[in-house]
């Protein structure tokens, strides 16, 4: 039996938008992320998909986002702290242009694709493991039905990469993952597959804020 799991990025936060680094920072969505968040709640309550339950990050900023939609979907979300973001430690705050002035040699060896430990807090391997062993439960315990997750942009990522872990050319380490977007991966007998990635349809042409986790920005541009 098929479980659909719908991995939905939290709303926009200051620290989003002024490309600050968060990880477990507990940070509210700003004005924009609740708007945000009552787009995804108003898709969801008038074209689906109907979800048989939702589960959250603890964290605030996923929290609010869950709740929003919840009422939608008739459905209160359920928190699951193994949903949480990347620990990034001392860079929690600090822009990408202020971690390269403390931190310039971690800073690079991670965008050189080398898994080492943000601001002394975790690897991605650290988020990777319970991240994707709390979606392998899930997908087990309730198979036959559809889930929302909400969450943050390096579980959604830790997701895709565990069901890409089989298929060429598929890499979604350096994809943007948008606030509240939707991405569907769909778990049946232990195989895994891929829907939509990083749906923002309910969002049209809105500005978005920059995943900290995809690939860097330019710094003359907004984050």
């Amino acid at each position: 039996m098929k479980t659909t799991l719908y991995l939905i990025r939290h709303g926009e936060t200051d620290w989003n938008l002024t490309g600050r680094w968060q990880g477990h920072a507990d940070i509210p969505l700003n004005a924009i992320g609740r708007a945000q968040a009552r787009r995804l709640a108003e898709r969801i309550g008038t074209r689906g998909p109907r979800f048989d339950a939702i589960f959250s990050s603890d964290l605030q900023r996923a929290w609010e986002t869950a709740s929003i939609l919840g009422q939608a979907a008739d459905l209160p979300p359920q928190p699951l702290p193994a949903l949480r973001e990347i620990d990034v430690g001392s860079w929690s705050g600090l822009t990408s242009a202020e971690v390269r002035a403390r931190d310039g040699e971690t800073y690079a060896r991670i965008q050189s694709g080398e898994d080492v430990a943000r601001g002394g807090g975790e690897r991605f391997l650290d988020l990777y493991s319970p991240v994707v062993g709390a979606v392998e439960q899930l997908a087990d315990k309730h198979a036959g039905q559809a889930l929302a997750l909400v969450m943050h942009g390096g579980p959604v990522r830790a997701v895709l990469l565990h069901a890409a872990r089989d298929k060429r050319g598929v890499n979604p380490y350096r994809l943007h993952i948008g606030n509240t977007s939707i991405t569907v991966a769909i778990c049946e007998d232990g195989r895994w597959e891929l829907g939509p990635i990083n749906d923002m349809g309910h969002l049209e042409a809105s500005p978005q804020a920059h995943d900290m986790m995809s690939a860097p920005p330019d710094d003359t541009e907004r984050p």
